[in-house]
């Protein structure tokens, strides 16, 4: 957050600077036909930039006299020209770009009028286009999109199918996260192996999983700190009991995350379906001997489906190219062809629920056992409940990793470690506590 605000400070010292480069697509204007033209610029990173670059050929087909330049800025340099670019106006921001939804409330609320109102421009026949988890989300608090839903992260368990055999235990049997650190016993006992990695201090992955599969966040549906829920209090003292029974690896960060998957310290990797990119890339040599499950229920037939994850596509208000931003933006999120072409190429899953029906999500996938296993993520869409992320998530993920830590490295009660996380999210936020 200090950096957030030395970025902010610097914006408002820079901004007459700044104004002079305004953002960078060419004025634009209606070409033969009335459709847009000119020049726009796109920014993402790493294959998301990738994903929209391998857009703009059969969007051109399209638009023929719209030029798209796309950037990859890398990460964390988006999100620091975004914060200043909004501070400025939208001054040196480009005309489309990709927010990760997880951060799209912060910038909502922050810079109320920063984005383009994309239902004045028509976005709002696509609400039954995608599931109810993604349009929460890309809707600001008058009910307006102002962002376009893109990729989205319904999770699973990835495990090891050598090891889940090695130590006779059948994946079918676990139901339940009870049924799930039985299990974990056994595997624990045969292999040596524990179940999941955690960043125990850092990340609460896990723990925002187990939220969103019963309905719950850090939030309520007002904003109020909802930490004493009694799903968060279960999701909590579930975690603490996978510690306690040794089921736990503590990982430091993404890369100690990694290793854990590749090494086999553990088992079972639940994380979005996102992670199956990178096990493909990063254990190779493990092709065929791993598959996914869908995350235990809290209770016998309960709800298994979450999401971790995903990304949506925003236009900054001060696009001086509007209509060919809208365009792109348009083409890119609700064309089917391209975003099975992201997902076959890049591993990026959809959120345009019309591409489950192609064939390709339920074809064998040879690495993972030979099973379909993007039609299980696919099938988990419809039901994924939303999440109330609210400009203050960065701040809930902090207390709420302070609460883990106190619960499984300091054995500390569980609603006690969420309450006292809950009265520092407070004192911070200003929000109330829902007890």
């Amino acid at each position: 957050m200090k950096k957030v605000w030395s970025l902010l400070m610097a914006a408002v010292m820079t901004v007459g600077m700044l104004s002079a480069c305004s953002s960078q697509g060419s004025g634009g204007s209606a070409g033969d036909g009335g459709k847009p033209k000119g020049e726009i610029t796109v920014w993402g990173w790493n294959v998301a930039a990738s994903s929209m670059e391998l857009a703009v050929e059969n969007f051109k087909k399209k638009y023929p006299d719209v030029e798209v330049k796309v950037q990859d800025i890398g990460r964390l340099d988006l999100y620091d020209k975004l914060t200043v670019g909004l501070a400025a106006n939208g001054a040196g921001l480009p005309d489309v770009l990709m927010v990760e939804s997880d951060r799209l409330d912060n910038y909502k609320k922050q810079f109320p009028k920063g984005f383009m109102d994309l239902s004045e421009k028509g976005f709002d026949k696509y609400e039954d286009k995608f599931g109810k988890s993604k349009i929460a989300t890309a809707k600001n608090e008058d009910g307006k999109f102002v962002a376009m839903p893109w990729d989205i992260g319904p999770t699973g368990v990835f495990y090891r199918t050598d090891i889940f055999e090695k130590a006779g235990v059948d994946p079918k049997s676990i139901e339940t996260w009870d049924d799930f650190i039985e299990a974990g016993k056994v595997i624990k006992e045969k292999t040596g192996s524990a179940m999941v990695p955690v960043d125990i201090a850092k990340d609460d992955a896990l723990y925002r999983m187990m939220l969103n599969q019963q309905g719950a966040f850090y939030f309520d549906d007002k904003g109020n700190i909802d930490f004493q829920s009694d799903e968060s209090v279960k999701a909590m003292s579930m975690i603490q009991k996978l510690q306690e029974n040794k089921l736990v690896a503590n990982v430091d960060g993404w890369d100690g995350t990694v290793t854990a998957t590749v090494n086999g310290t553990v088992a079972t990797v639940p994380f979005g379906v996102w992670y199956t990119g990178t096990i493909m890339e990063q254990a190779k040599e493990l092709d065929g001997k791993w598959d996914v499950m869908k995350l235990p229920a809290f209770e016998a037939g309960g709800n298994r489906d979450a999401n971790l994850g995903g990304s949506d596509i925003v236009i900054p208000a001060a696009s001086k190219n509007k209509d060919a931003a809208y365009a792109f933006a348009e083409f890119f999120t609700t064309d089917k062809d391209t975003q099975v072409n992201v997902l076959k190429k890049y591993g990026i899953f959809p959120s345009l629920l019309e591409t489950y029906e192609d064939k390709y999500f339920d074809e064998p996938v040879a690495f993972f056992n030979n099973q379909p296993i993007f039609r299980m993520f696919a099938d988990e869409v419809k039901n994924i409940p939303p999440a109330n992320y609210t400009n203050d998530y960065p701040r809930g993920l902090k207390y709420a990793a302070d609460a883990q830590a106190a619960a499984l490295l300091d054995k500390k009660d569980p609603a006690e470690a969420l309450k006292a996380a809950a009265d520092q999210l407070a004192n911070e936020s200003k929000r109330e506590i829902n007890k």
